[in-house]
């Protein structure tokens, strides 16, 4: 189980960070962000491995930070210069996707419950 923590409402230009705890049998060699707004599919944010290589989307590239932490077993996404456009349910996942498959949510094994993030303009 993915438990989500964080998100919230913040004004454009303003930070948010989003974290999420696992539990031994979930912290997998991925841990990854995605986001879903409504009546749009689920899309990549962001994925880190247990090496803490991470990979980032081009829309959230040099924007969000994703990090972990291998011994408290928890993945977070600081989230800074938000756009209205990042306004999104943000989930937490983790999984043993190869490299090329990070992107793709249906390779992920665990999922958190969601948690809002809304940017006004």
């Amino acid at each position: 189980q993915l438990v989500e923590s964080g998100g919230g409402l913040v004004q454009a230009g303003g930070s948010l960070k989003v974290s999420c705890a696992a539990s031994g049998s979930t912290f997998h060699n991925w841990m990854a962000w995605f986001r879903q707004a409504p009546g749009n599919e689920r899309e990549f944010v962001a994925a880190i491995n247990r090496n803490k290589m991470a990979y980032y989307s081009d829309s959230v590239k040099v924007r969000f930070t994703i990090s972990r932490d291998n011994v408290k077993m928890s993945a977070s996404l600081q989230m800074d210069e938000l756009r209205p456009e990042d306004t999104a349910v943000y989930y937490c996942a983790s999984g043993r996707p190869v490299l090329s498959a990070i992107r793709d949510p249906n390779i992920y094994l665990y999922w958190g419950q969601g948690t809002q993030v809304t940017v006004s303009a």
